[in-house]
């Protein structure tokens, strides 16, 4: 029978993929604690729905950047698509232009980043940054010329984290596939696995310094990705980044970190509209979707439920896991009264009792 919600397709991605893609892919850090608290935390909130208001015509849309998405959802960085299937992140990108929203594609993407902007789909490049920094600035200048929209620089991966599932499955590419937008670097042979490669090129000396010189350096808008303190929002503001990106990395990075959705409140009430804010982690159903707007974000980004789709499906699975997360949010939008993604309010959701 076909998966009929987001936790549905993780079972059935399960028994498709191989155990060390799965592992890869749904793990976290240590004991997991934060990738089971990024979802408990969005069960502990309710929503209060206002009634008798004339909800007959909804509008999903939102706008980021300057940008108008169809649905306030943008798809996660998520590297090495193609362990989940052959449409890797090329199927990704039809689906994510199918229905107007960005698609971030990682710099550990098992496609050129070249072929992904060909698709037409509004592309965002997440961006590693590395020991080498001209490398760093091929990377941008790449993207510049090949029509991404944004910059993302992911800031929590100064080491990889300890994640005990790769130590049980070791993660070997198969033949044929590659990352390859590093083809020049990856391919070398000199790593024996992504972390490897992590501790080698990755650079655990990024600064503010680092963030205000991109920001200063490119023509694309920075968001910088793995904010979970008030005042490292606040520093971000100060650097002259457009948007922050409240993650904790899907709990892959330091295990027991809050929940995003926990800490998002006091970020929004620091950031206050001065730049664009999304959350991720944890995000599996419309209503979630709800409770990160009301609480500040303009949008959620939405990483392993792609994955799932890729693998059950390839493409068509992406497209189904979009199709049902947008008609969950717009079934609860109605019902909690709101007639548009903007219009979502404060005052609509509390924790539970």
């Amino acid at each position: 029978m076909k998966p009929i919600n987001l936790f549905e397709y993780e079972q059935a991605a399960r028994q498709k993929l191989s155990p060390s893609a799965y592992g890869y892919y749904a793990g976290g850090a240590s004991d997991e604690i934060t990738v089971s608290d990024n979802r408990r935390a969005y069960d502990d909130i309710q929503i209060l729905p206002h009634v008798l208001r004339d909800v007959s015509n909804r509008d999903l849309s939102t706008t980021l950047l300057g940008q108008q998405l169809d649905f306030p959802v943008v798809i996660a960085p998520m590297a090495m698509a193609a362990l989940a299937h052959p449409d890797k992140e090329l199927g990704i990108a039809e689906s994510s232009k199918q229905f107007g929203i960005p698609m971030c594609l990682s710099t550990l993407s098992t496609t050129k980043m070249e072929d992904v902007s060909a698709t037409g789909v509004n592309s965002w490049f997440q961006l590693y940054v590395h020991k080498d920094r001209g490398l760093t600035r091929e990377l941008v200048s790449r993207a510049e010329a090949s029509g991404y929209t944004a910059l993302v620089v992911t800031v929590d991966v100064s080491v990889a984290g300890y994640r005990e599932y790769l130590v049980r499955n070791p993660l070997q590419l198969p033949d044929g596939v590659g990352l390859e937008i590093l083809t020049d670097y990856w391919n070398r042979g000199e790593y024996p696995n992504i972390n490897a490669y992590v501790a080698a090129q990755f650079d655990a000396s990024l600064t503010w310094e680092d963030i205000e010189t991109f920001a200063s350096q490119t023509r694309l808008p920075v968001i910088i990705k793995g904010i979970l303190r008030a005042d490292d929002a606040k520093e971000s503001l100060n650097r002259g980044v457009a948007g922050i990106v409240v993650s904790n990395h899907g709990g892959r990075q330091l295990d027991t970190v809050p929940a995003t959705i926990d800490v998002l409140p006091e970020i929004a009430e620091v950031v206050n509209g001065r730049c664009d804010l999304l959350v991720d982690g944890g995000v599996r159903r419309g209503t979630d979707i709800i409770k990160a707007l009301a609480l500040g974000a303009k949008a959620v980004m939405l990483g392993r439920p792609i994955l799932w789709g890729l693998a059950v499906d390839g493409q068509a699975g992406v497209t189904d896991i979009l199709t049902i997360l947008c008609r969950e949010f717009d079934i609860g939008l109605a019902l909690a009264g709101c007639v548009s993604s903007t219009s979502i309010s404060r005052d609509i959701v509390r924790r539970r009792i």
